[in-house]
Order: structure tokens, then C-alpha cells, then sequence
């Protein structure tokens, strides 16, 4: 359920953490603009990648809740059994390795804003209890009898089609009009090439002059052509891979194909071989030899994009990628140390 937004001016200081000049997100600087004033919940809805935890923090940082906790917390990586504790709290003793404690992610942010990432893989039992807090204000923490209240707003993501999970019985359709009351598209990075540009400086900002790659136009024409299935995040792996390939060098196109991990099937097609052959001789030709070929980069440049894309389909999360991969977690972990490649889920 996308918001219709009339086209407004919009300074360019205005969400300075939303990068790009594109009319597309100059409206969504222009929606993050009008929401932030209020505390009213915001569902974000886009692919992943598309970064909507950065839209989510920009609608914090213009609200008047900015001086108070942002809280984030990817509600499908935290495991079924704990994810109540996480989101509340739990008392001393309330389960099997509550030693002391713990205050939940509702009370770190009361105040502030709380971001509920990929709401819709929330278990729907747990849909119940986040409603009526969201109807309350009201938490209990597990193992509690009292009830705390907080003062917290709710901005939530999904990538999912929360309308087809109401019509399969998954979410509840209360709490998706309670969570939604202003839903905000958040755009892919195909919908808006035309920032790629912008996205790669600001991408290389804390790195050293001479170790940033540098562009040509037919390397930025080629960026600006894929389809970037994994979006902002795709294209930030593509430039810290650039970075570490080629430090203070111009990229062109074919360099551009091998960052986003098409090299292998340009090679398909092999190098044709040429040969020395003497006039009116029957000896076989011989062999002189090919223009070289660094397969071993070729080939951690493939298996380096594979992690990513892993990486990215699983949200960040180490075992479900390395199940995708049909890796033991431990041997993902190690290439991901391998390659420089940081994540914490």
C-alpha cells in the first residue's frame, strides 16, 4: 500500500542521510519530512536492501524524539523462543538461563523510536501482544506481574506483501492497519540509477584518496544499467570490492562486469587461440599462446559476489546464508573472514 505524494521543493539539506538527487528520492526525503513530526507508527515497505533502516533512522533524526534512543532490531534473526524476552524484557528466574534481569528493546527505547525490521516474519502470537501494547503503552516483561509503561514510536519494514501474508492467515490484518498508519514506499535502487553516482561517493567517503576506485563513464554507464537485485546494499559491497581490486585506478566497463560478478560468463566464450602455421606444411600448427587470464581473482571475485548475495537473500543472517550456499556455518565464517566481509547477525 504505497502513499501518494505530490511533488514538493526540497531543500537539499533536508535528510542529508538519504543520498540522491533523483525525483524519486526527493519525494521520499519530502514524505520522511512530513511523518517525522508526528509519532504516529510508519510502515516502510521495500526490497531488501533498499535500505529502509537508513529511512527509519532519517525519520527519527528529523523527529522530536531525536535527542532519545533509535533501537533497531531485525525481527526475523532473533530465534522464535527468545524474541518476546528481546522485544520485553524478562525477570530473574522466569526460564531456563534468565540468571539476572534483562531490559527489552521497548524500555532501551521509551522515548525515542523503536524499529521493528521484517515485521512480517514475527511470529503471529507475538502480533497479538506488539497490538495491544501498540493499543496500551502497556509492557510486561516475561516471568513479570506489573506492567511498565513506555512512550515508544513504532516504525517498521518488511519486504514482504503483507496483504497476501493477511489473506494466508500469517499477520494479522489489526495490526497491519495499527503498525501502518502512514505506509511509505521505499524505492529500489534500479527505480533510481541515476543516483549510482552519488551512492559511490558517499560509499568511499572515510577511504583514502589513493585507495578509491575511480569510474569511467562506461563503467558508471554499466552500473547504472544492472538490475542490482540486492540494491544499495549490492552496490556498496560493489564499491568496497573495487576498492580492495583496484586501489586509486580507473574501472572501466569490463572491470565494472567483473565486480558485480559477471566475469564468469564472459568467459564462456573462450579466447580464440592462434596459431603459426608454414605454407604447404603437413605438420600440425603450433599453439601460440592466449591472452592471459587471472583465473584465481576471477574466481574469488565469483565466490566473494555468491557470499554477498547469500548474505543479502538471508538478511544478514550467518546460518540461513550458509545454508543457501550449502556451507557448515563455520567454513562461511571463515570466508567471510577471508574476504573482509563484516556482518554481526
Amino acid at each position: 500500500m504505497a502513499v501518494a505524494v505530490k511533488s514538493i521543493q526540497v531543500s537539499n539539506d533536508t535528510c542529508p542521510s538519504i543520498i540522491g538527487q533523483s525525483d524519486t528520492i526527493n519525494l521520499l526525503r519530502g514524505m520522511i519530512s512530513r511523518v517525522a513530526a508526528s509519532s504516529v507508527p510508519v510502515l516502510l515497505n521495500g526490497p531488501s536492501g533498499s535500505g529502509k533502516e537508513m529511512v527509519a533512522r532519517a525519520v527519527h533524526a528529523m523527529s522530536d524524539r531525536a535527542d532519545k534512543p533509535f533501537v533497531a532490531i531485525n525481527c526475523g534473526a532473533i530465534p522464535v523462543d527468545l524474541i518476546e524476552s528481546e522485544l520485553f524484557g524478562h525477570e530473574k528466574g522466569s526460564f531456563t538461563g534468565a540468571t539476572a534481569r534483562r531490559t527489552g528493546r521497548f524500555e532501551e527505547a521509551d522515548g525515542g523510536t523503536l524499529f521493528l525490521d521484517e515485521i512480517g516474519d514475527m511470529r503471529f502470537d507475538m502480533q497479538v501482544k506488539l497490538l495491544r501494547v501498540l493499543e496500551e503503552g502497556l509492557i510486561t516483561r516475561v516471568g513479570g506481574n506489573g506492567t511498565i509503561r513506555v512512550n515508544v514510536r513504532i516504525v517498521s519494514a518488511t519486504h514482504q506483501d503483507l496483504g497476501a501474508a493477511i489473506d494466508e492467515g500469517r499477520f494479522r490484518e489489526d495490526l497491519y492497519f495499527r503498525l501502518g498508519v502512514i505506509p511509505v514506499e521505499v524505492p529500489d535502487l534500479a527505480s533510481r540509477a541515476e543516483d549510482i553516482p552519488l551512492l559511490i561517493s558517499h560509499f568511499q567517503r572515510n577511504a583514502p584518496q589513493a585507495g578509491r576506485a575511480r569510474f569511467d563513464p562506461s563503467a558508471l554507464s554499466r552500473l547504472m544499467e544492472h538490475e542490482w537485485p540486492g540494491n544499495v546494499r549490492e552496490l556498496r559491497n560493489v564499491v568496497e570490492r573495487a576498492c580492495v581490486l583496484y586501489p586509486g585506478e580507473m574501472i572501466g566497463a569490463r572491470e565494472a562486469e567483473q565486480l558485480l560478478g559477471r566475469a564468469p560468463q564472459r568467459l564462456a566464450r573462450p579466447t580464440p587461440i592462434l596459431h603459426l602455421v608454414e605454407p604447404d606444411s603437413d605438420a600440425p600448427p603450433a599453439p601460440v599462446a592466449a591472452m592471459p587470464v587471472d583465473l584465481k581473482m576471477l574466481l574469488e571475485t565469483m565466490e566473494l559476489e555468491r557470499i554477498q548475495m547469500a548474505l543479502d537473500s538471508a538478511d544478514g543472517v550467518i546460518s540461513e546464508a550458509a545454508r543457501l550456499l550449502t556451507l557448515k556455518r563455520t567454513t562461511l565464517i571463515e570466508k567471510m573472514r577471508k574476504y573482509g566481509v563484516d556482518r554481526t547477525c
